[in-house]
């Protein structure tokens, strides 16, 4: 076992480790590389020596975490072992005879540049270091790129720091302006390698490159790294991994070891980084991976959730149908703008966990929207793919990335260091979660109010757990939490605490995220009846309190015959709902037609293929009661559609003479919300619109200083993502008010 002296995290993305590996740390030299195994059941990864201190008898390794191995390596930390450590192997860099060199590393190339950059100066060669990266982000190893030469020269492909540009640019600049150059070294990329090799030949200047090696044995046995040098099969392994640029065929190598990597991206566990740059073969299929999922019949006999998931297989599949485009529509198309292309392409390479993170710079809640979110009609609705067939499913490629993020997850995040302000969010729906974690990011110090005795608001009392299981809903919210984010249940403002009250108690800013929970109903008669539930009540009682559970206290009615008014999804969520609490039948009763249905298409066919029945063109007129004042029938009328209404849907119009009756014992009224009276009546100078929703400017800020609301609460029922940019938007406008006090 070989002991792990120190860890330390470079970027998101890269891991710095100083191994106890006493024989290797003797012998080694600048080039070559080691081979570990994590575990019993690991496999053989091979990683080039970064730096070694024979005295200390140690190596320092650093690597990219891009399979199952390399990311069991990156969850260990000091004081933890890896079972095998094999080398010093490959032939060391020949870098005697050199007076003025320069070296080249491109992204994590540079960790293996660096060893090299360290021996030259180490011979008193003149050394120049060009270290390439895509942003400032990404750049590690600056000091000590710094020491190990005579010249350091930064560059990124964006500008963010250093120079801008690529490194084959600055190269060339140096060399014009006479840097007089006996010796190029350069590692990273193929194509920047090549690059750079066509551009040193250009002018004579000897240059070497490092191809970083693939084997399981690393002596050659398997033949797997074996490149053409000069027209001759070498082995990275054991005739390199160093050779003269100039003699080898990259564009052979470029196909070859692009295999590797689509092999990689599909099982997750091998982790060559040689050919990582090739182009990732497309799959052009016109239509999705499909999903798995329960089986109908199966499914209505339970709550657990319908859609499974993709595997890591299936995920890798559809995120090859990803064109990568240019002008990224499906960004545009997203709500929180999330890096779509850049988080697709990292699951393609089978980079799981970086595609999480890619994720988190916009979506706090991934796990959520990729089950809730109507993709549909945001970023896949304008998905090239689209086009000429079916979208890339982003949504499904979201849980997925979440779920193995979860699944894989080893600790919680830190704190932000507190900046000392007090910012109090009312609701702890999505558009007060979203608020709240962008906030905690800034350094606030930020409590959520929330109503009920556990927090997720309409994600935990209105969304049945069958579409969002309500453990991922707190998984969600212990990351915020342990971000620094303080959740106090229990507690309603305007009744236990007011909005005065929070800024006499030291808040500097007050977000009501309290969303739209009070319900609409028809105002018709017989709406009094036992049997007749708004959605709210129904579902709350199912997914809050849990009803369906018989260890649970809450009642609900077990009916036979149920009628769901409405068609959105809380429509569809009340059937699904009553059906799996065992009703014999279930009926969908919408004014309209399927076209205008406002629910996502994927939540009405789960409902048909759960044997709910849709009665569209149909709207009920009276509900009938018996003589113990409970439901026993609903009187319809048919309807047929005229012109399109304000929400450009086709107007219903009522067909006269067309009444009939339905025999229900249950009516569930799903027609919309609005936002709950409470806290606009105890917030004096809070404007008000006559529907209830709070006003608010672009930014969010009301007509109350310091006072900001959105989501549900300021514009009325609306999707789990609209609510969630609103509460980006609010903490961003929180940051500037509290700034400019």
């Amino acid at each position: 076992m070989y002991k792990i002296i120190s860890k330390k995290r470079l970027n998101e993305l890269i891991t710095m480790m100083e191994v106890e590996a006493p024989l290797v740390a003797r012998k080694a030299k600048a080039g070559q590389f080691i081979i570990f195994r994590v575990d019993e059941f690991g496999e053989r990864i091979p990683l080039t020596i970064a730096d070694y201190d024979a005295v200390r008898g140690t190596v320092t390794i650093i690597f990219q975490a891009v399979g199952r191995s390399t990311k069991l390596l990156a969850e260990k930390d000091a004081g933890d072992s890896i079972l095998d450590f094999v080398g010093p192997l490959g032939r060391p860099t020949e870098l005697e005879g050199y007076k003025n060199a320069c070296v080249v590393g491109g992204g994590v190339g540079c960790a293996i540049a660096y060893p090299s950059s360290k021996a030259l100066h180490g011979m008193k060669t003149h050394v120049d270091m060009i270290a390439g990266f895509r942003t400032r982000d990404y750049v590690f190893l600056e000091d000590e790129m710094r020491e190990a030469s005579d010249r350091l020269i930064i560059t990124t492909d964006d500008g963010s720091y250093g120079e801008k540009g690529f490194v084959t640019d600055i190269l060339r600049k140096q060399i014009e302006n006479g840097a007089g150059y006996d010796l190029v070294v350069t590692i990273g990329p193929l194509m920047m390698m090549k690059r750079i090799c066509e551009l040193t030949r250009e002018f004579g200047i000897k240059t070497i490159v490092s191809l970083d090696p693939i084997m399981i044995d690393g002596t050659g046995m398997c033949g797997g790294c074996r490149v053409t040098v000069g027209g001759e099969v070498k082995f990275a392994c054991v005739d390199g991994p160093d050779f003269d640029g100039h003699q080898v065929d990259f564009d052979e190598l470029i196909r070859r070891k692009s295999v590797y990597r689509n092999q990689e991206a599909a099982d997750g566990d091998h982790t060559c980084r040689i050919g990582l740059d090739a182009p990732v073969k497309r799959n052009m299929s016109p239509v999705k991976v499909p999903v798995p999922e329960q089986d109908p019949l199966e499914r209505i006999t339970n709550f657990s959730e319908v859609t499974l998931g993709y595997t890591p297989k299936m995920a890798v599949e559809e995120a090859m149908r990803c064109l990568n485009c240019k002008n990224r529509p499906c960004v545009d198309g997203c709500p929180v703008r999330v890096p779509i292309p850049e988080f697709i392409q990292k699951v393609a390479a089978g980079q799981f966990e970086e595609a999480y993170q890619v994720i988190l710079t916009n979506n706090c809640l991934p796990a959520v929207c990729g089950r809730v979110c109507p993709q549909e009609t945001q970023c896949e609705a304008v998905c090239v793919r689209g086009n000429k067939g079916e979208p890339v499913a982003i949504g499904r490629l979201e849980r997925f990335v979440a779920d193995y993020h979860f699944a894989n997850q080893k600790g919680l995040p830190a704190p932000t260091l507190s900046n000392g302000h007090k910012v109090a969010i009312i609701g702890s729906g999505p558009s007060g979660l979203a608020c709240a974690g962008d906030l905690a990011q800034l350094g606030y110090d930020v409590t959520i109010f929330e109503a009920f005795h556990k927090a997720g608001g309409v994600l935990v009392y209105g969304i049945p757990e069958f579409r969002l299981p309500k453990s991922i809903v707190e998984k969600e919210i212990e990351v915020l939490k342990a971000r620094g984010v303080k959740v106090l249940c229990n507690t309603v403002i305007g009744k236990t605490l007011t909005v005065d009250e929070l800024f006499e108690e030291g808040y500097k800013a007050v977000y009501i995220g309290s969303g739209a929970g009070l319900p609409s109903f028809m105002n018709i008669e017989g709406e009094s009846l036992n049997g007749v539930y708004s959605a709210n009540e129904f579902l709350t009682r199912a997914n809050l309190m849990k009803a369906y559970d018989d260890r649970y206290d809450t009642p609900i009615s077990r009916s036979r015959t149920v009628a769901v008014i409405g068609g959105g999804n809380v429509a569809m969520d009340a059937a699904r709902t009553a059906r799996r609490l065992g009703a014999e039948t279930v009926y969908i009763v919408y004014r309209r037609s399927d076209k205008e249905m406002p629910a996502r298409a994927e939540e009405a066919h789960h409902a048909k293929e759960e044997g709910i029945i849709f009665k569209n063109l149909c709207a009920p007129t009276r509900i009938i009661g018996n003589e113990h004042g409970a439901v026993c029938e609903m009187e319809v009328v048919e309807m047929e559609l005229g012109e399109p209404d304000a929400s450009g849907r086709r107007r219903p119009i009522v067909k006269i003479g067309s009444e009939s009756r339905l025999p229900v014992d249950t009516v569930i009224v799903a027609i919309g919300t609005s936002p709950n009276p409470l806290i606009r009546a105890s917030t004096s100078g809070l404007e008000t619109a006559k529907s209830g929703t709070i006003v608010t400017d672009e930014k969010t800020a009301t007509s109350r200083p310091g006072v900001f609301a959105g989501g549900d609460a300021a514009t009325g029922a609306a999707t789990v993502i609209l609510a969630m940019g609103a509460g980006k938007t609010a903490a961003k406008s929180i940051d500037e008010y509290i700034r400019s006090l």
